[in-house]
């Protein structure tokens, strides 16, 4: 691997770390426990756009831990893995048909994430009743998605190739 491309997956999973650290501090929607913003959605989809899948699949996990040892602890880190595994899974396919936007890609990322959460969280639990939930985390994973997919789209137009 190219050293050029190392310094750019290290600055991808810093700057990562960091919009999930912002993320953290925003009380976006606070009486709705567990919505974000998706910040550090962008940083995978920009990877995923520029490098592929592997490559964006490593700086999702390696991200996914750092935070999870950083910020959280085995649940919330069980959490994101379930979540982010799954966004990473749907956003792949989707940019495969090429009949997806930056933008319908990123809200099958945001929507996806819920869900992933929704399954585990449902069976540590072990409680059905977590899916009632999943309507209004479906409708912030939407907003989400919307947002950040805007912003990629701008970001990768802006961007001077990464991977060359």
């Amino acid at each position: 691997m190219k050293s050029k491309k190392i310094a750019l997956f290290g600055l991808l999973i810093a700057l990562a770390f960091v919009l999930s650290y912002i993320e953290s501090l925003i009380p976006v929607f606070i009486a709705i426990p567990g919505v974000k913003l998706g910040l550090t959605n962008l940083v995978v989809l920009i990877a995923l756009i520029n490098f592929g899948k592997k490559e964006a699949l490593f700086i999702n996990v390696i991200r996914i831990i750092l935070v999870g040892l950083s910020f959280g602890n085995a649940y919330s880190l069980l959490y994101s893995l379930a979540g982010g595994i799954l966004s990473f899974a749907a956003m792949s396919l989707l940019l495969r048909k090429k009949t997806f936007s930056t933008l319908g890609i990123s809200v099958a990322g945001g929507v996806c994430h819920n869900i992933g959460q929704i399954v585990v969280a449902s069976f540590v639990l072990e409680t059905g009743a977590l899916v009632y939930y999943l309507p209004v985390l479906m409708i912030s994973g939407t907003i989400a998605g919307v947002l950040v997919g805007i912003l990629c789209g701008e970001i990768v137009k802006r961007l001077p190739p990464l991977n060359d």
